[in-house]
């Protein structure tokens, strides 16, 4: 097997035995972008140089001895709306393009930290706004399962770089699904962690109370090995939660027998395709050859979470994104006649145009006279998403969804189409609401050999129950060993 097919625990154990070299492990990679990075176009910034300097240089400290720990010499890529010092970080915007980040995120800390090398900052939506990576301002990453398919988004560029072998796993981050989307639609895992598990700090926000970075990994077990490094309280983040630490791989044991899984009905009905469907179903029959207690219920929220989320989210965006004026930093316009003509320019030329209609969105509902008739609304109807989730988790360990109603769409179908773009993110947006733990897992493949999501949700800092339950569903499937993208064109 090539070193670029291997999992992140796979590498460890290969670097244990010295049968590969951390340097052996990082050229290879920098080999693979450099042979897919064409056609799949999931990186805005490859570090070639700055990652074979920094593996030689982890390679002798840790021969010396003068450095240990389990991820030193792993690569990694970093979606790019996660500052990382000294290198771009544009979140795939002209309003950032040149912007070097002067300081490092938190999660980006806690990597460096453990000596991980970063391969580059992978291509994502336009400040994180989008179901495709087709709203980039640099480029429009392809799913390597066919590359005339979207990979989802905004974590895009992420899911495809794990799914084309580009990086062991990546960091993605998720507001109304932008990890599971895109991890569902190229046939990897994404996890997106209780709100507040893991710090936000260094994160250009799009909507602060929903935003939440997660791993993107080839299994389950990487991906409670890269939760284990980046979880944990931080001062400066006031929405981090401050509990014990936990180690997430431990509670891999392979066994769900008693678990007791929720099917929500209205998460199966209309708008979602028949091969899902028919998939998810398999799934649940083999949770109950395992022992699992299988039961469908009604948690009627889908006909109200979308809408909610997209009036919470645009408003949040609108304020967020109020600071690139073309004054401070970011783009600025070359030619203007006063300051009102500068902010105009500057944020009409530096914005692409999924951006301009969140915004615009989100400053009409937060505006006098239209804010207690939709925000107000909105968030009184989250408290009641929170409630019917509160009621399910009374009954049930993990309730299982699709993770998208379909399988990845064909590039170009849905940007002149926002809604239906919008409509792809129903069985996610329910769980940034709720503040919960979402977890995409392949369970299977179409009639056209594109991957198919499942999605097990989890009680808040239930991160464990979910991984257990995916860890178990992916041992007796073995999804990787039965299917590859092929990188269809």
């Amino acid at each position: 097997m090539e070193i670029t097919e291997l999992t992140v625990h796979e590498l460890q154990d290969k670097l244990k035995s010295k049968e590969i070299s951390i340097t052996d492990i990082t050229k290879a990679y920098i080999e693979r972008i450099e042979q897919k990075e064409n056609d799949v176009q999931a990186f805005v910034t490859v570090l070639k140089d700055e990652a074979l300097e920094q593996a030689k240089d982890i390679q002798e400290k840790v021969e010396t001895g003068k450095i240990k720990g389990e991820f030193a010499g792993i690569p990694i890529g970093i979606k790019d709306n996660m500052c990382t010092k000294g290198i771009k970080t544009t979140c795939s915007s002209r309003m950032l393009e040149n912007f070097i980040s002067p300081y490092d995120a938190t999660v980006v800390e806690k990597i460096k930290n453990e000596n991980i090398i970063d391969l580059g900052k992978l291509n994502m939506d336009e400040f994180a706004m989008g179901g495709s990576t087709e709203y980039s301002y640099f480029k429009k990453t392809k799913n390597p399962w066919n590359l005339n398919k979207v990979p989802g988004g905004s974590s895009g560029g992420s899911a495809a770089a794990v799914a084309a072998n580009m990086v062991p796993w990546a960091l993605g981050s998720d507001t109304g699904g932008s990890i599971r989307q895109p991890s569902s639609f190229c046939g990897v895992v994404g996890l997106k962690p209780t709100y507040g598990l893991v710090s936000r700090y260094g994160l250009v926000a799009f909507a602060s109370s929903l935003d939440q970075i997660g791993p993107i990994t080839k299994d389950v077990q990487d991906a409670a090995m890269l939760l284990n490094i980046i979880a944990g309280h931080d001062e400066r983040d006031s929405t981090s939660a401050n509990r014990e630490k936990v180690d997430y791989t431990k509670a891999l044991t392979g066994n769900v027998k008693g678990l007791k899984i929720g099917v929500p009905k209205e998460f199966f009905g209309e708008g979602i395709n028949e091969e899902v469907k028919a998939s998810l179903q398999k799934a649940i029959e083999k949770y109950k050859e395992l022992g699992a207690q299988v039961e469908e219920f009604s948690l009627d929220i889908a006909k109200y979470a979308l809408a909610t989320y997209y009036i919470i989210a645009c408003a949040e965006a609108s304020s967020n994104l109020g600071r690139f004026d073309g004054i401070r930093y970011g783009y600025r316009t070359p030619e203007y006649k006063d300051l009102k003509d500068l902010y105009r320019k500057s944020r009409s030329e530096g914005f692409g145009p999924e951006v301009k209609r969140r915004i615009i969105l989100g400053t009409y509902v937060l505006s006098s006279g239209y804010y207690d008739a939709y925000y107000k609304k909105a968030q009184k109807v989250r408290t009641l998403v929170m409630n019917e989730f509160n009621k399910g988790f009374e009954k049930y360990d993990v309730i299982l969804t699709p993770t998208s109603p379909t399988v990845a769409f064909d590039l170009g179908s849905k940007t002149n189409a926002p809604l239906e773009m919008y409509l792809a993110d129903i069985c996610t947006v329910s769980v940034n609401i709720a503040g919960l733990p979402g977890i995409s897992i392949p369970s299977g493949v179409d009639s056209e050999g594109m991957p198919i999501g499942m999605q097990l949700i989890g009680n808040r800092f239930c991160e464990e129950t979910i991984l257990n339950a995916a860890y178990t569903y992916q041992q007796a499937t073995k999804f990787r060993e039965n299917h590859k993208p092929e990188f269809k064109k």
